[in-house]
């Protein structure tokens, strides 16, 4: 199957996989492979129609998003290609074409073609939730609280809380968050896979951002043993071991065959701390890849990149440079990290000043970030 565009995975703040509006047969346990192919067959039969190329669009949308491995996103782009720029569509095409665009880090574009979906069909829910994650991804609060209201009034009082509780543990109040994702993930109608991997995606994270980093582990190593292939969980885990020091564990969730850059990185961190002796095989791997995306002329700024030039400490210049550009269009709580670690060991702080103004305008802090920013407002001479 060819791909013709490649990014590497990362968690971003997305609704539950299961609300992208896959056909059944697509994401079924079973014969996935072969329902895959079906659909894709159904697509090179006739690529200028718009049916079928939703259809094998949603398939490899969602495989990127629960494998990890956003190279998928390329060939949900080639399905969309006739209609990329097409002003008209039906809602779940603008829809699809939303989650592609921002899986390439186009967000503007993406909330734009969501809420053309919603004028048109406002009676869905995934279009809400996605517009609401990505007003939170690029720190337009007032607009992800309204979406969040409309959430709670259009589809119910549970649907509503799920991202009430996002917001909470987003804007400095995650322990507040904490009980109702605690309720949240054992209620019946919420136990399908994809669901459980988002809910206790954030159920982690509201521990994890009040600094209770036993429970975070907790709630994410038993999802792992539930769902292996989960992705996201997976990845935020390794990375709270690692910054635990809890190399060994890390080491042992980020090995794979074939590991995404992410859990790379991660593989590549705890391999240090382990002092084990695979550092300079992993470093290489790694290398390799950052190669192969220049020579395909890709020009995504994704986070793995910045965490090996940043905190592995690759090249920290380089790493500076990426992590303003990024925050330029993405203002996520890893990316505020790696700013300020840049900046900082750059001894170039004003660099990082914009992450004080975004968590002043937020609420949002964690431990780790408070205590990066302590020193940035030290080195800018602020108390």
């Amino acid at each position: 199957m060819g791909v013709s565009l490649s990014a590497w995975a990362q968690p971003r703040l997305t609704p539950a996989p299961d609300q992208i509006v896959l056909p059944a047969s697509v994401h079924a346990q079973n014969n996935q492979a072969g329902s895959l192919r079906e659909v894709e067959r159904e697509w090179r039969k006739n690529r200028n129609d718009l049916p079928a190329a939703l259809n094998y669009a949603r398939a490899v949308f969602l495989l990127g998003l629960t494998e990890g491995d956003l190279r998928w996103y390329g060939s949900a782009k080639a399905a969309l290609q006739p209609w990329w720029s097409a002003a008209t569509l039906p809602a779940d095409g603008h829809f699809l074409r939303a989650l592609v665009k921002q899986g390439f880090h186009d967000f503007k574009g993406g909330i734009d073609d969501l809420s053309a979906a919603i004028a048109i069909d406002p009676a869905q829910p995934e279009y809400w939730s996605w517009r609401f994650s990505l007003h939170l991804l690029t720190a337009n609060m007032a607009a992800a609280r309204t979406d969040c209201d409309a959430i709670g009034q259009r589809f119910g009082r549970d649907e509503g809380q799920a991202c009430a509780a996002t917001l909470l543990y987003r804007s400095g109040q995650a322990p507040q968050a904490i009980p109702v994702f605690n309720r949240l993930v054992e209620l019946p109608d919420y136990q399908g896979p994809f669901t459980q991997d988002w809910l206790r995606y954030h159920q982690g994270e509201a521990y994890r951002t009040a600094g209770q980093y036993a429970q975070a582990i907790a709630v994410w190593e038993k999802h792992v043993q539930a769902r292996p292939n989960s992705h996201l969980v997976k990845l935020t885990l390794t990375e709270l071991l690692n910054q635990q020091g809890q190399f060994a564990k890390a080491k042992r969730y980020a090995d794979s065959a074939s590991p995404t850059d992410a859990l790379l990185v991660q593989a590549l961190l705890a391999s240090r701390g382990l002092k084990d002796g695979d550092t300079q095989r992993l470093a290489a791997l790694f290398e390799n890849r950052m190669s192969n995306q220049a020579l395909r002329g890709e020009s995504l700024i994704e986070r793995p990149t910045m965490v090996y030039l940043i905190t592995y400490g690759r090249d920290n210049a380089q790493g500076l440079k990426l992590a303003v550009d990024n925050w330029s269009t993405q203002n996520e709580p890893a990316d505020a990290v790696l700013l300020v670690q840049a900046a900082l060991k750059a001894n170039q702080p004003k660099l990082a000043e914009p992450v004080l103004g975004w968590m002043a305008a937020t609420g949002y802090t964690d431990p780790v970030l408070k205590a990066l920013t302590e020193e940035l407002q030290s080195r800018l001479g602020k108390s």
